[in-house]
């Protein structure tokens, strides 16, 4: 594979954004030039562009920060001639917009990462999901589909709506809504990449490692490795929010600094208490830390965090973080699958607990019952949401310890009114017609 020696640099992903509507695709064509598509299509796949992917270490970007080349050559290796790729852009991350910025600017890097995939792992199907709540994403991405036309050669690519809830987006719980049930997670095995959508093994990603994937496929690994670190080469999409004074989606370099992200975000607007890594499933860092924290995995562990969704939320000083994480903490049980004990009644217990503490209903020792519980609930949920919130709730517990004594004497503080800083989906109205007819 040819490899480019074009200078490391920002944007990459980004690259062609319009401050309205998405790239065209002859506007992408110029500033990335036409996918390497491989001229003879084999029906079983290709490991040419699989090698280059284990070469470059390109993670999934969803959270799992699992090798994508591992994932293709599993279901290159299933058993079975059928395969299907899915697009997984519903980002029931409620933090998180860097996906659905994605299709909505520059759609057709995503759609060419997916064809590109179903080509090296011999997938005839495409499945691009997002969520029924975000119409201006869907319309974006399916006037992409419909530019693209006969471009994506013998690779049917599909539109589908899902359900708008922090659990749909969870692979099982997706493949198994395509698969005619509820967007709930499954038990397994099977490994979706053994049997996944319509039991054909199936590649299951994030649009934008499907992204990173088509700028591989033209640059090479080299080109890739060119940015981050050895351990988390490359770039990544980070949602900004809080009190910066450009809140939004942000293309920065693995191992960066997060002061450096401030900087690009216009600076801060108060002191910060706390940093919010990760999303919903991420960990609480003191602010007192904010000069010293680098965005990537192996920097970020010692915090016992990491980049999780590519979400990044500053909690100014103004704010209380007791009461950010008793809103979560409940919102997070209520998303439960309903499904199994740690989410049923750990997560509710946990969030009860957390309320109690927080209004002074009980003293500080309710914090070591909390403590309890969340050794008790991880590690035993049918998927990761319960391992996920206790992550977020015990960060909490030793970030805000401070604040929760005192809560747990007096009551809630004068900051527990104020307008909270991590955002909760509110859903406006049903999903528009369009979108329901997507989902059939």
């Amino acid at each position: 594979m040819s490899v480019m020696t074009e200078t490391a640099r920002l944007p990459r992903l980004l690259a062609g954004v319009r401050p309205e509507g998405a790239v065209t695709l002859e506007d992408h064509l110029a500033i990335h030039g036409p996918a390497p598509v491989p001229a003879k299509r084999r029906r079983r796949g290709d490991t040419e562009l699989i090698d280059e992917l284990q070469r470059a270490g390109l993670k999934g970007r969803g959270g799992a920060g699992f090798p994508t080349a591992v994932k293709m050559h599993a279901v290159l290796g299933a058993r079975g001639r059928a395969r299907a790729v899915v697009v997984n852009a519903t980002e029931g991350e409620p933090a998180s917009l860097k996906d659905r910025t994605l299709l909505r600017t520059v759609p057709h890097l995503a759609l060419d990462g997916a064809v590109l995939a179903a080509h090296a792992v011999g997938a005839g199907e495409v499945l691009l999901c997002v969520s029924e709540a975000s119409a201006e994403t869907a319309r974006s991405a399916q006037q992409a589909i419909a530019e693209r036309g006969r471009l994506a050669g013998d690779v049917d690519i599909r539109l589908v709506a899902a359900p708008h809830t922090y659990v749909s987006g969870q692979e099982t719980a997706l493949v198994n809504f395509l698969n005619g049930g509820p967007a709930l997670p499954t038990f397994t095995p099977p490994m979706t990449f053994e049997k996944g959508v319509g039991g054909r093994p199936t590649l299951f990603s994030n649009a934008e490692t499907f992204a990173h994937l088509a700028l591989i496929a033209r640059h090479g690994a080299d080109w890739f490795r060119s940015l981050g670190t050895p351990e988390d080469p490359g770039s990544a999409l980070v949602t900004m929010t809080g009190p910066v004074a450009h809140p939004g989606v942000y293309e920065i370099e693995h191992g960066s600094s997060l002061a450096s992200l401030i900087d690009a975000a216009g600076g801060l607007r108060e002191d910060v208490r706390a940093v919010l890594v990760g999303g919903y499933a991420g960990a609480w860092i003191d602010g007192a830390e904010l000069d010293s924290i680098a965005l990537d995995e192996v920097s970020l562990a010692a915090y016992g965090a990491t980049l999780g969704a590519g979400v990044v939320c500053l909690l100014g000083a103004r704010g209380c973080g007791v009461a950010e994480t008793v809103r979560v903490a409940r919102w997070m049980s209520e998303e439960s699958a309903g499904q199994c004990g740690p989410c049923v009644h750990g997560l509710d217990a946990v969030a009860g607990r957390l309320a109690e503490l927080a209004g002074g209903a009980v003293g500080y020792e309710g914090a070591e019952r909390i403590g309890r519980l969340a050794s008790v609930i991880r590690g035993r949920g049918a998927c990761r949401h319960p391992d996920g919130t206790m992550r977020f709730v015990t960060s909490a517990m030793s970030v805000f310890a401070p604040e929760l004594a005192d809560h747990a004497r007096h009551g809630q503080c004068a900051a527990c009114g104020a307008r909270p800083t991590l955002p909760l989906p509110r859903l406006s109205q049903a999903p528009s017609a369009a979108l329901q007819e997507l989902s059939r």
